[in-house]
């Protein structure tokens, strides 16, 4: 081919390009590598951790228009505090009720952007068959090319704290704070 032919070639598929907009990125969530966890007071004397084993979901994001959505559903079922006592009451249903209310899901719209890297996501967490806004704050994130699988790989670290008397989950109170906090790593991979 000519190279004055190629330069033209170029330079128009350039130019075209210019006005495309390109879609954003999904990604899906991993369930070996995503973990919700959470602590909550136990009588002012110990924090209880547990967390939730079975996770999935998706993450949209478009980082040259600041954007995104979150789409995360929890099966409550999956809870494990590390001690198998606590994880069969916490099924009943003066805790988490799983027979009536078998998943939690928390739909964001909003991301908030510090630059390309997203900082937050404002969105709703539904627990306990209660909806109720709920911020999360992304204390840290990284995408990378996977060593393995040679794709993109997008990881996280988001946190936030709530009361869970706002969602009717009221076992132990006054005794035990309603105040539970929220720490979340999950790692998603592009589709």
């Amino acid at each position: 081919m000519n190279i004055k032919y190629l330069v033209a070639a170029l330079a128009a598929s350039c130019t075209l390009g210019a006005g495309v907009s390109y879609a954003a990125d999904t990604y899906k969530i991993d369930p070996n590598h995503t973990y919700p966890s959470f602590e909550a007071d136990h009588m002012g004397i110990s924090l209880w951790r547990g967390k939730f084993n079975k996770t999935e979901g998706t993450v949209t994001l478009d980082r040259a228009k600041k954007t995104g959505s979150i789409d995360i559903t929890i099966d409550t079922s999956s809870i494990d505090f590390g001690h198998e006592g606590m994880n069969a009451h916490a099924k009943k249903a003066d805790i988490f009720d799983v027979a009536q209310f078998p998943t939690a899901t928390f739909k964001a719209n909003s991301i908030a952007f510090d630059g390309d890297v997203p900082v937050s996501a404002q969105g709703e967490l539904t627990l306990h068959g209660v909806t109720k806004p709920l911020t999360l704050t992304i204390n840290r994130f990284k995408c990378i090319i996977h060593p393995m699988n040679k794709r993109e790989v997008c990881g996280a670290d988001a946190s936030a704290t709530f009361q869970r008397s706002d969602f009717g989950i009221n076992f132990g109170l006054p005794k035990f704070s309603p105040e539970v906090k929220l720490a979340i790593q999950v790692e998603a991979v592009k589709q």
